[in-house]
């Protein structure tokens, strides 16, 4: 089981970054092809709703994203330290609002996800299965 992580700053910037990176280890680890959009806009997700609960919340730690390659699934967590998850409100028009939105596209995109918390905060598991591999590698 290979795994590669990413941490970078709560900087929107920094959120194409693991887009890209993201894509490029799920092709590497054999995710179909017709995926690896749905997987781009996925992770983007993630990572945009964990730099913006970090702004929001004054955190100055780093958003941390774990791609891991294992036998028929690829996984990916991002995790967030701005303490632990919230359900979006009932109030309307606040940034939970946002939250329930961005987790929305993401469980629109993603078959497999689950929400939860980790040690400092939110974290959201996605995967996808992976072609077997060839002989030929």
């Amino acid at each position: 089981m290979a795994t590669v992580e990413l941490r970078f700053s709560a900087l929107p910037e920094h959120v194409r970054t693991a887009r890209l990176v993201a894509a490029a280890v799920a092709r590497r680890a054999g995710v179909d092809e017709s995926v690896l959009d749905e997987l781009r806009l996925a992770v983007g997700e993630a990572c945009s709703r964990a730099v913006a609960l970090h702004q929001r919340n004054g955190v100055d730690g780093a958003v941390r994203v774990a791609l891991t390659e294992q036998e028929k699934r690829f996984l990916i967590e991002v995790a967030d330290e701005a303490g632990p998850a919230q359900v979006a409100g009932a109030e309307g028009g606040g940034p939970e609002d946002e939250d329930a939105l961005g987790l929305a596209v993401i469980t629109g995109l993603v078959e497999d996800v689950e929400v939860g918390n980790g040690a400092d905060g939110g974290v959201i598991r996605m995967s996808w299965p992976v072609a077997p591999a060839s002989d030929d590698d």
